[in-house]
């Protein structure tokens, strides 16, 4: 994982001005049902607080990015369950992990749209509730609303406390 985390960190310190695309699609990556079971975006994610609080990158930009990218991620997951329903389990990697997706949809069931909140942090929930919602249909309205508000709690979380200890530590020094 550090061999991935290392060179994000040090771009992003050399280059600022991508802090927000970077986070962007670090996010996205993450909360995409596929991709995130692929890329190790989580520890990157966790890395930016700090990095945010020591390089003097504005939060706020940074954390509406992270959301954006989360939501979006979520979204897409949402759009493919919607499309591609019961075969979306047949296709790779979703393949290779045959209890997510019925796991998902027993977590679905007893949450409803408290699993979009919920589903968020957790990293196989995270994946799976998005598809799942899609794939039972439902109501795009009641998705959505549950996306964006889990997504900023979500990237607040991740985001905040290494951010306000990167500044905390900046000023002692």
């Amino acid at each position: 994982m550090e061999s991935y985390v290392g060179p994000v960190i040090e771009f992003v310190k050399a280059n600022q001005a991508w802090a927000p695309a970077i986070i962007f699609a670090l996010c996205f990556a993450e909360s995409l049902a596929v991709l995130s079971l692929i890329v190790p975006a989580w520890a990157m994610i966790v890395a930016f607080g700090p990095l945010i609080g020591t390089a003097g990158i504005p939060f706020w930009p940074i954390l509406v990015a992270a959301a954006l990218g989360a939501t979006v991620g979520d979204a897409v997951s949402y759009w493919f369950g919607y499309v591609f329903k019961d075969r979306i389990g047949n296709v790779w990697p979703l393949s290779k992990h045959p209890d997510m997706l019925p796991r998902g949809h027993a977590f679905f069931e007893k949450w409803g749209v408290w699993a979009i909140f919920i589903g968020r942090f957790s990293g196989p929930l995270r994946a799976s509730v998005p598809l799942v919602a899609g794939m039972l249909a439902m109501s795009q309205w009641k998705f959505q609303i549950a996306n964006v508000v889990s997504a900023f709690i979500w990237a607040g979380a991740l985001l905040a406390p290494g951010s306000f200890l990167g500044k905390y530590l900046t000023f002692l020094h």
